[in-house]
């Protein structure tokens, strides 16, 4: 079992907009582990991370839970009021700890930071201690297991599961679109998409 990714958005599933739309999730907050590819590879894992992380919560509602399947990775995403945790594992991690865990996320970013996070509009590049301490505590689901014991809200809570990323985007839209149009993803990185998807690796990093 694998934890790749923690992230803390300020999803603009909530219900800002900017004037040319939906604007982008803001990142709070992100800790990643990527050792596990390849050394070149590392820089474009990273990428795409941010890259699907704003897909998906920017397609994440207010009070919402969800996880997104990709080959063997599910990337689960809890909206609480317009903050968003997300959490990128293998599909060996049990969906009620991960969820869990994201509710864990939300509960310490606020006891740390309060209601802050509303007023900022830029991605936040400083690390939280918390959230890279997380990652590597949780790696263990039985970690997370011990959360629900507190959380009985998960059991009265659905969970949407998508099979893909595909489903969770709007009618017309498509992923190739979306990478050509992202500010996350250097043209490396693109590129890098286009040949994994053409040898049937496509995006390993979800």
């Amino acid at each position: 079992m694998k934890i790749t990714a923690l992230l803390v958005m300020k999803s603009t599933a909530s219900g800002e907009f900017s004037s040319s739309g939906q604007a982008d999730p803001i990142v709070l907050a992100n800790a990643t582990d990527v050792s596990h590819f390849g050394y070149f590879q590392r820089s474009a894992a990273r990428e795409f991370i941010l890259f699907v992380g704003r897909t998906v919560a920017k397609r994440t509602p207010p009070s919402q839970r969800q996880s997104v399947q990709h080959e063997e990775y599910k990337v689960h995403s809890y909206n609480r009021n317009g903050l968003c945790a997300l959490t990128f594992m293998d599909d060996h991690y049990p969906v009620r700890s991960a969820f869990s865990l994201l509710n864990k996320v939300l509960d310490e970013y606020q006891k740390t930071f309060g209601e802050s996070w509303r007023t900022i509009q830029a991605d936040v590049t400083q690390p939280w201690l918390y959230l890279t301490e997380a990652l590597t505590k949780f790696q263990d689901p039985a970690e997370a297991d011990k959360l629900l014991k507190i959380q009985r809200d998960l059991d009265e809570t659905k969970i949407i599961l998508h099979k893909t990323i595909d489903s969770v985007l709007a009618r017309g839209e498509k992923l190739d679109s979306l990478v050509e149009k992202s500010s996350d993803l250097s043209a490396a990185s693109q590129m890098f998409y286009k040949q994994a998807k053409k040898t049937n690796q496509c995006c390993t990093v979800l």
